[in-house]
């Protein structure tokens, strides 16, 4: 394997690479306790170069969870707090006058960074947050007609709250297209509770995570997203993840189903899941396993549909079901 510019790279141990991923999530586990799940999706993201959208009430440690994953992987992480007054130039940069020499001087914004925490990206308004969109998609900030590189690894994982809608702004079609996986962070179950208390009962401390160290770094990452992108994918699967793709357009209840960009999320992420459980090629139950978390944010069900209490996660499952499984 070589680079772009031809440089050979060095050889990958899969396996000692998918052991380092595994650390992370234990490495997490020190500080977000019962929300495995998010921390898996964190991880896929990051394997499938995509971005991750954390959706739950206040308090399920959503901000703690992106904190815990860029310490664990090694990352520099900036968090964006966003709010009305945000400007665009507040989260990409801007330009400012230097009087000393009379020119220019580009100040790099927030976004300049390997983990982005967008903190209730729903807060701003659309103009701001369609800052982010260059960033997320070509990973690069243009000002001025100067094109700039982000550093690599990037991913930016926003959170927000779905149950307070007062003084927030839907956020654009375009923009949920962009992250990888929409993960729902739920409360967690009475024992994992039990578990919360218990380590604040003896000092945790949620603001320094002292405890957590760096277990992987960006070039093992560079590494790992390379080994994911490389497992075997057959045509017949091909097929169908385009069948499932269709058959949301197709389903009653939708009113947009999703496009063939939602296709190669899935089958990114799908490689990524089959990665770190070894296996050398994606099998449908790879498919479905990511299929939910991948496509729930990029469909709109009709108005009826919502009025009968129809959701999103249930029509993919209902496609899921009605979808032929290759032999």
């Amino acid at each position: 394997m070589t680079t772009p510019d031809q440089t050979p790279l060095p050889p990958v141990d899969d396996a000692a690479l998918r052991e380092a991923m595994n650390r992370v999530r234990l490495e997490v586990g020190k500080a977000v306790v019962g929300q495995d799940g998010a921390i898996t999706g964190m991880l896929i993201a990051l394997l499938a170069r995509g971005h991750v959208l954390l959706e739950g009430v206040p308090g399920v440690a959503k901000t703690l969870l992106v904190r815990s994953f860029s310490r664990a992987v090694g990352l520099d992480a900036k968090r964006i707090q966003f709010t009305p007054d945000l400007m665009p130039g507040d989260v990409s940069g801007s330009l400012i006058y230097d009087a000393r020499t009379g020119e220019f001087e580009f100040r790099e914004g927030p976004v300049f960074t390997n983990v982005v925490l967008a903190d209730e990206i729903n807060r701003t308004p659309p103009k701001t947050q369609s800052a982010l969109l260059e960033a997320m998609e070509e990973r690069q900030v243009s000002t001025d007609g100067v094109t700039r590189a982000l550093p690599e690894p990037f991913l930016v994982a926003a959170t927000q709250n779905p149950v307070e809608h007062e003084g927030t702004y839907a956020l654009p079609e375009a923009q949920l297209d962009r992250f990888l996986l929409k993960l729902v962070v739920d409360l967690p179950a009475r024992d994992a509770e039990i578990a919360v208390l218990r380590r604040h009962a003896a000092g945790f401390d949620p603001r320094a995570l002292a405890e957590l160290s760096a277990v992987i770094g960006a070039a093992e990452i560079s590494a790992a997203q390379r080994a994911a992108a490389s497992v075997a994918v057959s045509d017949d699967l091909l097929a169908y993840v385009v069948d499932l793709a269709r058959a949301t357009r197709q389903s009653p209840s939708v009113q947009l189903g999703v496009s063939p960009r939602a296709s190669t999320a899935l089958l990114a992420a799908a490689k990524a899941w089959a990665w770190l459980g070894g296996y050398p090629a994606i099998t449908p139950d790879h498919v479905q396993t990511m299929l939910v978390p991948t496509w729930r944010h990029r469909i709109r069900l009709r108005t009826e549909a919502e009025l009968e209490g129809v959701s999103v996660d249930a029509v993919l499952g209902g496609v899921v079901q009605q979808t032929r499984v290759p032999i």
